[in-house]
C-alpha cells in the first residue's frame, strides 16, 4: 500500500494510516523504519514522513527514543 497524491486526504495522514495498519496487522513490530526510509519507500518528502510519525507518537501507537529511533508501543 502506498500514498495517493490524488486523494483529498493529506499525504502525511495517508502515511500514518498505512503505518498504523501495518502495526495493527502485526506486519510492523519493534523498530519503525527511519524517516528517510519511510520517505523513500512511499515516495514522499522527509517532512511528510516525520509528520506521520508525530501523529502516531501523539496517539500513543509508537514511542520515540531520541538517538535510537521510533518503536511500536506495546499494549
Amino acid at each position: 500500500m502506498t500514498v495517493d497524491p490524488d486523494e483529498p486526504t493529506p499525504l502525511y495522514i495517508q502515511l500514518a494510516n498505512i503505518i498504523r495498519g501495518q502495526i495493527e496487522r502485526g506486519e510492523l513490530t519493534g523498530r519503525v523504519p527511519s524517516i528517510k526510509t519511510l520517505a523513500q519507500q512511499h515516495g514522499v518528502a522527509m517532512g511528510t514522513a516525520e509528520r506521520a510519525l508525530v501523529i502516531l507518537r501523539d496517539e500513543g501507537t509508537i514511542t520515540v527514543v531520541v538517538g535510537r529511533g521510533a518503536f511500536v508501543k506495546r499494549h
